[in-house]
């Protein structure tokens, strides 16, 4: 199993706390560091402010040298899909083959109001996301010397060079994610290299990769050709009492935590993890809310690393 650090910079994070973590993470033998793309925090006043997504991945590429690193997710109304390839294929050269890309349809409008990007309706939000995915697949999948054109209901390629090409061949890993019963497991199963579901109780977790692989077949793909992810927010501690204050520090209720999360002692979030494994993710991001609290990282790292070895 692989373990991943998520986080959310739009709740307040400049790029230099999130450097140190990405370098701590990649001291502890993390295999990844993955971002959200958002534009507004959700709760407080997110000083001191928002960071880019991609910004932030190419800086990070240069400044560490194992870790792998992307974004869970980056909104679809945030980016046209040409600039988005351009952009995803030159930080993966940075990094020298470390990016992947989750993609997602965009869902806070209030980030979208606040910044200017249009928010269409669902239905369309989700047709561009299936084109965007068409288009960035078809663009790093063209053969150099050749030409890419795409017409849709939403976007027009025209004679592109489909150039740069990512350092990773065929591409960068492309993630699709999220709890909808229909439209998302059919785009993961026509698209995606991982199909990730955040925030889920195991029991959840168990139905919905379900629909995913029952997607995949009547696609008429393997199922064993998609790997599978779940994403929980961490809080670890050595014992109740750390448990319950790194709860607080966060702002969340233990019991909610413990419910859909990896909250507990060692031993408990060990166990949680092995029931996510058993479900069938065999990659866990782990939410890390609190930045400048890397000694739970390390708890986890020196604790629960080895006891599923």
């Amino acid at each position: 199993m692989r373990f991943r650090v998520f986080v959310e910079p739009q709740e307040g994070a400049s790029y230099d706390q999130l450097l140190r973590v990405a370098q701590h993470s990649e001291a502890l033998g993390f295999d990844a560091f993955f971002r959200s793309d958002h534009l507004l925090a959700f709760e407080g006043d997110g000083l001191p402010g928002p960071t880019d997504a991609w910004a932030t991945l190419a800086g990070l590429a240069r400044e560490t040298t194992r870790l792998r690193l992307g974004t869970l997710v980056t909104s679809a109304t945030f980016r046209l899909p040409g600039p988005l390839a351009i952009a995803v294929a030159q930080v993966d050269a940075m990094s020298g083959g470390r990016v992947e890309l989750g993609l997602g349809a965009g869902w806070y409008p209030d980030e979208h109001r606040a910044y200017g990007v249009p928010f269409p309706p669902l239905g369309e939000r989700f047709e561009r996301l299936e084109e965007q995915l068409e288009i960035v697949r078809g663009l790093w999948l063209t053969p150099s010397g050749e030409r890419f054109s795409f017409s849709g209901r939403h976007y027009d390629l025209a004679d592109s060079p489909a150039l740069p090409k990512p350092a990773q061949q065929p591409h960068p890993p492309i993630i699709v994610g999220g709890a909808g019963p229909v439209r998302t497991p059919r785009l993961a199963a026509r698209f995606a290299d991982e199909y990730n579901l955040p925030f889920q109780t195991v029991d959840d977790t168990v139905h919905q990769f379900d629909r995913v692989r029952e997607a995949c077949r009547a696609a008429g793909r393997d199922p064993a050709s998609l790997r599978f992810s779940a994403a929980s927010t961490l809080c670890c501690g050595r014992d109740v009492e750390e448990v319950e204050r790194r709860a607080a520090a966060i702002g969340q209720d233990l019991a909610e935590l413990r419910s859909k999360g990896l909250a507990g002692t060692p031993d408990e979030v060990t166990a949680r993890c092995r029931e996510y494994g058993d479900a069938g993710a065999s990659t866990i991001y782990l939410q890390v809310l609190d930045l400048s609290d890397l000694d739970q990282l390390s708890l986890f790292a020196s604790e629960v690393f080895p006891a599923l070895g």
